[in-house]
């Protein structure tokens, strides 16, 4: 591999490239309204596509920058969604398309899509977008700066001190899944010389603890987020007075890699939440639970030594930036005050649908006060009279409840009382004590998804809710469900579109309403056909998911104002390169946050040799003017005048590959070896879950190496001793293969199994110990 790589110059940027809205509107007027034909009971996924099609972050990526669906993960479904999106919004469209591309590789990664039978709208959106997520990651590396020890790590080094004790947990899942955490232990990742094999393996740092199973990974940076909290915890010891017995704990949880970082302080009063910052915030798949059974008893993890620096794997991809949003989740005990704090990432909100006694109870004024004391979202409602509430109480007895999508929001958002059969499990108290749940968003997403559960799914039969739900299709105002002590942000929202269902839970029929953003004109898809239709139509809509999206009249000057300098652009001297993502963030969200170019930047300032044939599509040049405005209008950066391959990454790049040669011809002569052998006296057993990512890293597939060997999954303690589970995934290697790759890995248990050997009378005694069966730990 040379290091005398070409960078293509990326082009200029060209007035269309910064609002498309802008162009001539004869020839845009019917883009995006391509039918898609149903290919046997796929109104399901026609709807959500076509729902999906019409969120203007997400379609103008792939229209934008199509040549960032790259991957080489199957089914390459970010490829077939690409193609897919092209055919939709291209200029010279044709009536309808067939999506049989992208449901084939959908049925390849859920079998539950597999067959003719009818599915669900939702299930649909959740698998796609996560496989999408998966396919576009990208890892972003962080390098800790050195600081002076603070509260947080006084309170760690405290807590080693501590004795092991139960805590509350609350895992966030689709509709109301009853689930149980297991408790995880942190492990140490390998230094970095030990990850490029350098000679003097002796050198290698030990692991002291093996790896959880990662299935799609997505560490969080630790010291980032301890940092964070130092910062609010020291700004809430100024604020209150702490009493001297009870204790606070915040834990932290990843939607991926599952571990959790406690933080035991002293108690704060019943009416203040902890500060948690948005920069910490971990990453959860879908909606966080309202059941507060789900809140379970789990031991709690050890102590995490930080290092001072130390590299931190992130992942992001469009899907992240576009939907992630995260809820700050209390619970409060009664009888101590103590509260738990947990923060969550969701990508939609799955929101119940009120009866009469539920809006009576949001409706009334006595239920007002308590929400709002409780800090929930009491505020979702103007004070009302008695007189108006009975008024419509009464109505709602002869002509059925009025319910809106607000009335669902508090009923997500609302407080929810722990008592009787479910009492909270305390800490402090170590009992079954009545408590108090509450959550509320600590940051919106820019365009917000929201599902209504319609559909009640039990043992022997299904039912679906038919209730009306209104709905805005602008101005949706978010304010009273926003955590007090947020960053400043926008909370009003604007329909894009909404998934409907006909039927009953048996059977039925899916389309959907968009707002093509064009011409803001509603539009009906109904597989192959394309009607458009009244707002009023849109509003009569029985609605099952719905997709809004931030509104700011501040961005759309902000863009009018950039394109307008552009028209004025005289000769620089200088150019900047902006990375093409960011620019259709500018484009499209309201909120686009600093400029970042780090998707086309290593962190020596170069470019990264696996993305140096790609950088014409990563970013994009401006002229001076048009950078001085955006960088001082969003900051971020780094200011980039100059491209060239980065050296350093290059010459890690060259140990990667040579690494992975010397990995897998080692392995495979060991393998054979072990193969060619009829009585081995011991056998080692490997998870095959470790296995599978090794041997992904040595073939190419996976760019980093896995971590430390993880048979905690396929191990299992009897007599004292850890033995091979019953019909765990796992494998048999040789002594040697399970020492080579151990000593460069580390991690653990060790499984051994020891062969019984018919042995001559004269070798019994020799041989005693390998008849046995024996493990022991690393």
């Amino acid at each position: 591999m040379t290091s005398n790589l070409a960078l293509k110059t990326p082009q200029a940027v060209v007035y269309e490239n910064l609002d498309i809205e802008l162009e001539e509107e004869d020839e845009l007027k019917t883009r995006g309204l391509t039918g898609l034909k149903n290919i046997g009971n796929t109104c399901y996924m026609n709807a959500a596509l076509q729902a999906l099609s019409n969120c203007p972050p997400l379609t103008h990526f792939f229209l934008d920058c199509g040549g960032l669906a790259r991957t080489d993960k199957k089914p390459a479904l970010c490829k077939s969604y690409q193609k897919l999106m092209s055919e939709i919004w291209h200029k010279n469209r044709p009536g309808s398309v067939m999506p049989t591309n992208l449901f084939q590789g959908i049925k390849t990664v859920n079998p539950t899509f597999r067959g003719y039978s009818q599915q669900d709208a939702q299930e649909f959106l959740r698998c796609l977008m996560d496989v999408l997520h998966e396919e576009l990651k990208e890892q972003v590396f962080e390098v800790e700066e050195d600081r002076h020890p603070g509260i947080l790590e006084e309170i760690m080094e405290e807590e080693k001190n501590q004795s092991d004790s139960d805590f509350q947990s609350c895992e966030s899942g689709s509709n109301s899944d009853h689930t149980e955490n297991e408790s995880r232990k942190l492990s140490e990742e390998l230094s970095e010389s030990a990850m490029l094999i350098q000679e003097d393996q002796k050198e290698q740092e030990t692991v002291k603890s093996w790896q959880k199973e990662k299935k799609n990974s997505n560490h969080f940076n630790q010291n980032n987020c301890l940092q964070d909290l130092e910062k609010n915890l020291e700004s809430l010891a100024e604020d209150n007075d702490f009493s001297s017995q009870g204790t606070v704990k915040v834990q932290i949880q990843s939607r991926i890699s599952d571990y959790a970082t406690e933080v035991i302080m002293n108690d704060l009063s019943a009416s203040q939440t902890p500060l948690l910052s948005e920069g910490s915030a971990p990453h959860l798949s879908s909606s966080p639970p309202k059941s507060g059974s789900l809140w379970t008893s789990h031991k709690k993890a050890p102590t995490v030594c930080l290092p001072k620096k130390k590299r931190q794997k992130k992942y992001r991809s469009v899907i992240s930036d576009v939907f992630d949003g995260t809820i700050v989740s209390s619970v409060q005990c009664l009888t101590c005050d103590r509260i738990s704090v947990t923060l969550e990432t969701f990508q939609d909100l799955s929101l119940p649908i009120p009866g009469k006694e539920d809006l009576a109870k949001l409706h009334s004024s006595s239920h007002q006060t308590s929400l709002v004391k409780a800090g929930s979202c009491g505020e979702a409602y103007a004070p009302q009279g008695w007189v108006a509430f009975f008024l419509e109480y009464f109505k709602s007895w002869f002509w059925g409840p009025t319910v809106t999508l607000q009335d669902c929001l508090a009923a997500f958002f609302a407080r929810d009382e722990l008592k009787g059969d479910n009492m909270y499990s305390c800490e402090k108290c170590k009992k079954l004590r009545n408590g108090v749940k509450f959550c509320k968003v600590q940051k919106f997403p820019e365009i917000l998804s929201i599902h209504l559960k319609r559909f009640r799914h039990e043992l022997m039969f299904s039912t679906k809710i038919g209730t009306h739900v209104s709905f805005p299709l602008e101005g949706l105002d978010l304010q009273p469900f926003l955590a007090k002590d947020s960053p400043s942000q926008i909370v009003t929202y604007d329909l894009l579109s909404v998934i409907c269902h006909h039927g009953t839970a048996s059977s039925g029929h899916y389309i959907a309403y968009c707002r093509n953003n064009l011409n803001n004109l509603w539009y009906e898809f109904d597989d192959q056909s394309v009607t458009e239709v009244s707002e009023a139509t849109v509003q009569n809509a029985e609605a099952y998911v719905l997709f809004y999206r931030k509104s700011s009249d501040d961005a759309q000057k902000e863009r009018r104002r950039v394109t307008s300098l552009l028209n004025l652009t005289e000769p620089s001297l200088l150019q900047f390169y902006v990375s093409r993502q960011w620019l259709n963030k500018f484009k499209t969200f309201a909120e686009p946050g600093p400029i970042s170019n780090n998707d086309f930047l290593c962190g020596h300032g170069g470019v990264p040799p696996r993305k140096a044939g790609l950088i014409e599509d990563l970013v994009v040049m401006l002229p001076q003017n048009i950078w001085d405005y955006l960088y001082g209008r969003f900051g971020g950066g780094p200011a980039v005048n100059h491209l060239y391959v980065c050296h350093t990454c290059q010459t890690e790049l060259e140990k990667i590959e040579k690494r992975r040669k010397m990995e897998l011809e080692t392995f495979i002569r060991l393998n054979k070896a072990f193969q060619e052998e009829d009585n081995p006296a011991v056998i080692y057993c490997i998870s095959m879950h470790w296995f599978r990512e090794w041997e992904g890293f040595v073939k190419g597939k996976d760019v980093d190496p896995p971590g430390a060997i993880d048979n905690s999954k396929i191990a299992v303690t009897k007599c004292g001793h850890i033995t091979l589970k019953q019909g765990a995934d796992s494998g048999q290697i040789s002594e040697e293969t399970w020492t080579f790759l151990h000593n460069i890995y580390g991690g653990g248990p060790e499984i051994t199994l020891r062969q019984t050997v018919p042995v001559t009378e004269s070798e019994s005694g020799q041989s005693e110990e390998k008849i046995d069966v024996e493990t022991r730990n690393v």
